[in-house]
């Protein structure tokens, strides 16, 4: 028994890297066992008692004595053969170490590590051991705990489907009542394309009425200051001039303006432009205009 489980374990069959996972819901099981005795009626009521819709299917064989081990052999290959099962139990009750001799062969352990379906082993008792335990993708205490591992009972099932219900649909309005409140909070932000259109009309209404104002007064105010220059130009305009009494005088013949007494000579001729007509007048002497204007007349 150590030698063959010293090799056996040398060779990676009892390795956890190895071992398939066994399904959490199966449809259907396979039982190897005897057809006979307490075992496969605990596994059935068992497994009917906690998901009666389950369906099981039994491949009776030896579980002790000569043939017993080709017996296993041959059903875990007729089971893979048929690859209808989602799960197999190999069982069988309590016994000596001679009673439990066909789950400590090598021909069985390596069935057993060669099965494509996941196989749980239950065989004997609770402090019962053997080579098809070390190799099996799960071992079992008893038969009975077998048949309570590989299906869940089915009101806790609903329970907790019925829990995890409520939870994802709380969490579903939870989400619709954020993104509700978001949406609405967004929707008080943003301004109508309507209204967005109005304000934006009454602040072009704004800056042209401002633009307008502020060019009628740029109007006004180049309006002053043309008609500031236009009287200044008027002011100085030579026939301003002329008309409050002034006069253009003038040499003959050649019209050069006379500004100085000492550019016409005596006897000289010059002409007097006045705002209404002209005087000729002839230079019979000089004087200085101030002394004139001193005087009084």
């Amino acid at each position: 028994f150590e030698q063959l489980k010293a090799r056996l374990s040398a060779e990676g069959l009892f390795d956890e890297e190895n071992k398939k996972p066994i399904p959490f819901l199966p449809r259907k099981i396979a039982v190897i066992t005897s057809p006979t005795g307490a075992v496969i009626h605990d596994i059935i009521n068992i497994v009917s008692r906690r998901f009666a819709n389950v369906h099981i299917e039994i491949f009776p064989v030896r579980v002790q004595g000569e043939g017993a081990a080709q017996d296993i052999v041959s059903a875990i290959q007729l089971m893979n053969l048929r690859a209808d099962a989602d799960v197999a139990i190999l069982a069988r009750g309590g016994g000596s170490l001679e009673d439990l001799s066909a789950f400590n062969t090598e021909t069985v352990s390596r069935a057993i590590f060669a099965s494509k379906i996941p196989m749980i082993s239950a065989v004997g008792h609770e402090t019962d051991f053997t080579i098809a335990d070390f190799v099996a993708d799960m071992r079992a205490p008893t038969p009975s705990a077998a048949a309570e591992l590989v299906v869940p009972l089915k009101d806790e099932l609903r329970r907790r489907i019925l829990e995890l219900e409520s939870a994802l649909k709380h969490r579903i309005y939870t989400q619709i009542e954020r993104y509700r409140n978001v949406l609405s909070d967004m929707s008080k932000r943003l301004i109508h394309p309507q209204k967005n259109i109005q304000m934006l009309r009454l602040k072009l209404d704004e800056i042209t009425e401002r633009l307008i104002f502020q060019m009628n007064k740029h109007l006004i105010q180049q309006r002053e200051r043309l008609f500031w220059k236009t009287d200044r130009l008027n002011n100085l305009s030579v026939f301003t001039v002329l008309s409050r009494g002034y006069g253009i005088v003038r040499t003959v013949p050649k019209a050069v303006i006379v500004k100085d007494a000492d550019a016409v000579e005596i006897g000289g001729e010059i002409e007097i432009l006045l705002e209404k007509g002209a005087l000729r007048c002839r230079v019979e002497g000089k004087s200085s205009w101030q002394n004139k204007l001193m005087k009084k007349p």
